[in-house]
């Protein structure tokens, strides 16, 4: 699924078995081979620990980062004579994600241009009554339910697609859509039917009811922290914009009275001072564009039309009647030909839009360059096979604690597949010899890792989605979400305690 990983699919094993690299050929002795899997690891956690470190401090852009580091790596590990067969195979494994996110920033612009949202847009804004907290917390719930069908691709295009002119109508930061929307998706992307949940139990040889329905309650837990989570972001942001008068115009309490959405919201700033700072956020590749000047409305029954076709999309998402870039591609084709039947008409809107495509497009194509470098050298394997090795003995009875708590963190370093497939077969054969049930370390795994941290990770496409088409940094979106997406695994974590999803 787009929601869960970016690597090939089966590519780490399910066996703690990890194969040696390119350069330690197996014929050699076990020491070698041990030294040479070690150099891997430290080459892997290297290059992940030195994408968040310049990412996170703006020192170079995402799309430079994720090309040049992997590329890098390879060469520092001797791969230098396969680089173009391992990136040109990254490239293949997330072509048809670029695919469908590239007509899928089509159609959603399209439809925003034709104003089909403008209804859906005055509806909240009368029900919240042009409160930033309300929208908040309405954002965090709407994710919730979208997010049921277990695709965090398709959760960020609808949900992003329909709110993100509510909050630059309103001024406020697209940081705090993009978190929220983060929140919510990830605790539902826990669903048996959702990637992670499904992973585990299959690398465990489980049945949902031993892995998913023990941790329904600690999901409960989790779902009421989004929402509170959502309540204190939703406030901070209230006090930041003011109080809006009724026709959202401007703000009362003496502040800026025009503001773009551009501010960054900043929890360790949020206590010394309300003053905006400037920032990109709201502006970057995929968003949707709002047109400054009011477009002449559409015909009712084009507005109909446009409705029907982008419900008919959405239940063919969810029910995967065909392949997501094949939706895609198909619906912008008949989108276009009836909004705009002209060449002249569909050249504008493909040059209007084009930037947007582009930049999001490249990003996702520079993540399958690191992912296709970590997954085609064994990098990622000897990760896992390193991870696992620190875990000191005295530890193995509070090894599904330990999972718990590290699950979302290394949600940032490890692809699912590597995570579910590599690492965790082998904890559960480790705590099962301590008598601990291997159910209960997978219990312990879906609290977190690509869970509640998918929307978080440079390794998953979906990442790509929420915030390009929100128009914020990846940085910056992982600054602002992490300790509330942490959070959320510490409460499901405690939650799980209480209700003996597994023990202390």
């Amino acid at each position: 699924m787009l929601d869960t990983d970016l690597s090939r699919l089966g590519n780490s094993p399910a066996t703690p078995v990890l194969q040696a690299g390119l350069l330690f050929p197996a014929a050699r002795s076990r020491s070698p081979r041990k030294r040479a899997d070690a150099m891997l690891a430290a080459l892997g956690y290297s290059t992940i620990g030195l994408f968040l470190l310049l990412t996170m401090t703006k020192r170079v852009s995402v799309l430079v980062a994720l090309v040049l580091l992997p590329v890098l790596a390879a060469l520092v590990g001797g791969f230098g004579d396969e680089l173009g067969e391992l990136v040109l195979e990254g490239l293949t494994t997330v072509a048809p994600t670029g695919i469908m996110i590239a007509f899928a920033v089509l159609y959603f612009s399209l439809m925003v241009d034709a104003g089909l949202f403008d209804p859906l847009i005055r509806g909240i804004l009368r029900v919240v009554r042009n409160d930033p907290l309300r929208i908040t917390v309405g954002t965090a719930v709407l994710t919730m339910c979208v997010a049921l069908d277990g695709d965090g691709a398709s959760t960020f295009l609808i949900t992003v697609s329909a709110l993100l002119p509510v909050y630059k109508r309103l001024g406020m930061s697209p940081l705090v859509l993009t978190g929220v929307v983060c929140l919510g998706a990830g605790v539902m992307n826990m669903v048996p039917w959702g990637g992670p949940t499904v992973r585990a139990m299959a690398a465990l040889k489980l049945e949902s009811s031993e892995v998913f329905t023990p941790v329904l309650p600690a999901m409960a837990f989790g779902i009421v922290w989004v929402l509170v989570a959502s309540y204190l972001i939703g406030r901070r942001e209230r006090r930041r914009l003011g109080t809006l008068d009724p026709q959202g115009h401007g703000l009362t309490e003496g502040r800026t009275e025009e503001r773009g959405g551009d501010d960054v919201v900043d929890d360790a700033d949020d206590e010394k001072a309300p003053q905006a700072r400037p920032a990109a956020a709201g502006e970057g590749p995929g968003t949707l564009r709002i047109p400054a000047t009011a477009a002449p409305a559409a015909p009712a029954w084009l507005t109909v039309f446009n409705l029907v076709l982008t419900i008919a999309l959405v239940v063919g998402l969810i029910l995967e009647v065909m392949p997501l870039p094949v939706l895609f591609v198909l619906g912008f084709a008949v989108a276009m030909l009836v909004n705009h039947p002209t060449w002249e008409q569909q050249q504008a809107l493909l040059d209007k839009h084009a930037k947007s495509v582009v930049l999001v497009t490249t990003m996702i194509f520079a993540a399958g360059v690191l992912t296709g470098v970590l997954t085609g050298t064994k990098m990622i394997d000897s990760m896992a096979e390193a991870l696992v090795s620190v875990i000191p003995d005295s530890l193995g009875g509070h090894l599904p604690v330990l999972v718990a708590l590290t699950s979302m963190p290394l949600s940032l370093v490890f692809t699912p597949d590597a995570y579910y497939f590599g690492v965790l077969p082998v904890l559960g054969h480790t705590a099962d010899g301590f008598g601990v049930p291997p159910a209960e370390v997978a219990r312990a795994a879906i609290l977190g890792q690509m869970t509640t941290g998918f929307p978080l990770s440079p390794l998953t496409a979906s990442t790509f989605i929420l915030v390009g088409m929100s128009g914020v940094q990846l940085g910056e979106h992982q600054r602002f979400i992490f300790r509330w997406a942490f959070a959320t695994t510490l409460v499901m974590t405690v939650g799980a305690l209480v209700t003996g999803a597994f023990s202390l």
